[in-house]
């Protein structure tokens, strides 16, 4: 995914030249869509509680990146349980990776 900021100005100049292209397809039109959306200005600044981010990725034993995408509300997997203690046979694994998209 791309992110990127305009002033009013290059927003107006980027759908003037969609615009321009004569019969706009679905995918110039859903761009021009997107460019009619984009309001950087009346979006709040994300802040996420990188405190607490870090702590449960620490305590799950995966990436920040993985805790973020859990608190997204995008997990389907069930968590992993926590080991039993030092000698358990239920060992954790440092790294999980997620399934392919389909």
């Amino acid at each position: 995914m791309w992110c990127a900021r305009f002033s009013e100005s290059q927003l107006q100049v980027l759908k003037d030249l969609i615009r321009a292209q004569g019969e706009v397809g679905p995918d110039l039109q859903g761009a021009l869509e997107a460019l009619e959306l984009a309001r950087w200005d009346d979006l709040p600044e994300a802040e996420l509680p990188w405190d607490s981010v870090m702590r449960q990725a620490e305590l799950q034993g995966i990436s920040e990146a993985d805790v973020i995408w859990d608190m997204s509300g995008r997990r389907k997997e069930r968590p992993v349980p926590p080991p039993k203690g030092p000698g358990s046979k239920n060992k954790r694994p440092t790294r999980r990776t997620r399934k392919p998209a389909t």
